[in-house]
């Protein structure tokens, strides 16, 4: 990314995406003025091809911008409607606008078009669909009468229970009964295994922005809180726990780039699971580390960090924890074999 970009990013997101827009949008209240700042921007288009609206980005580009809105704990589906845009684009479907989400995210949960009259009709549940209140459409990955379809589906098509995740973000229930017109549904360009994986390599950017959020707060606090007449980062206790904070946060921005690989060369399962099984042991132990850096002051309301925290414990289990990744890098070991395992590794880095 050029320095521009980001540079631009960091001021966009350090202007609309204060304390005030945090603790409303945890009230539901969405942050519309932050929403039209980054649609302005190009933000929400930047995984997009040009044909389709983008401006060029390549993907690590865009999970660049990504991250950086991660950081600032911006409350709105960024990342969601980037990756929906980017799998309608893909299918050769038509980009709503608006903020999007897609479905379904979790195991187990399918949904279903058939044929009907000239169009299709997309039915079924699914639930902890992100910020599904506040999309104009979805794109919906369903099993067609052949195989997987991909759908855009609008708001008016699908009924919404609200939920919300640790952070407060909304993690939404939603039941679809539409009847969508024929140049809405394609063949999906996608399995439901590369769908999941795409939707973790987005939340490991994201758990790497909001952890290098979480080392700035933690640094800052060390050199400026003073106990027993110097500042506590003077402690050597301190002073290691902060080390451990930073090779954490290290270890999740070098996870971030191998999840941007990955979106950019078809989602190979070692690549995708190495990185967000190991942005989410890097969430866990960081977050931890920075609120015993500042303690108790970190869990009030008042403090910044436990918008990134929540984040972190939030995003560590979406499109997957830690265990379900391992096993899926455990069984692309074994599946390598012996001879194999040494190339599948040099190839994936």
């Amino acid at each position: 990314m050029s320095d521009q970009l980001a540079d631009s990013a960091e001021r966009l997101f350090t202007a609309h995406a204060g304390k005030d827009v945090l603790r409303a949008a945890e009230q539901d209240v969405f942050p519309q003025a932050l929403w039209d700042a980054v649609t302005e921007a190009g933000f929400t288009a930047a995984m997009l091809p040009e044909a389709a609206g983008g401006f060029g980005a390549t993907v690590a580009e865009a999970m660049r911008l990504l991250q950086i809105a991660a950081a600032h704990a911006a409350p709105i589906p960024l990342a969601e409607t980037m990756l929906a845009g980017w799998w309608l684009a893909r299918a050769g479907l038509a980009v709503p606008d608006g903020p999007l989400s897609l479905a379904p995210v979790r195991l187990g949960e399918v949904l279903t078009l058939r044929a009907e009259g000239g169009g299709w009709r997309l039915c079924g549940t699914a639930t902890r669909i992100p910020w599904a209140r506040h999309a104009t459409a979805l794109a919906v990955l369903a099993e067609g009468p052949s195989g997987p379809m991909l759908a855009a589906a609008p708001a008016a098509g699908f009924t919404v229970t609200p939920d919300a995740n640790l952070a407060g973000e909304p993690r939404d229930a939603i039941t679809l009964d539409a009847v969508l017109p024929a140049d809405a549904v394609a063949p999906a360009p996608a399995d439901s295994a590369r769908w999941r994986a795409a939707g973790a390599a987005i939340r490991t950017v994201q758990i790497a922005g909001a952890l290098s959020r979480a080392l700035a707060l933690s640094v800052s606090y060390a050199q400026t809180r003073v106990q027993f007449g110097r500042p506590i980062g003077k402690f050597q206790a301190i002073q290691q726990s902060l080390a451990i904070l930073a090779g954490q946060s290290a270890a999740a921005i070098a996870a971030a780039d191998m999840a941007a690989d990955a979106l950019a060369g078809g989602l190979p399962p070692l690549l995708v699971g190495a990185a967000k099984a190991r942005a989410g042991e890097a969430a866990s132990i960081a977050a931890g580390l920075a609120h015993q850096a500042h303690g108790a002051i970190g869990f009030t309301r008042e403090y910044e960090l436990h918008h990134a925290t929540r984040r972190l414990w939030s995003w560590r289990d979406e499109f997957g924890h830690e265990a379900e990744w391992n096993a899926v890098v455990g069984r692309a070991a074994l599946a390598a074999g012996a001879d194999g395992l040494w190339p599948a590794l040099t190839a994936a880095g």
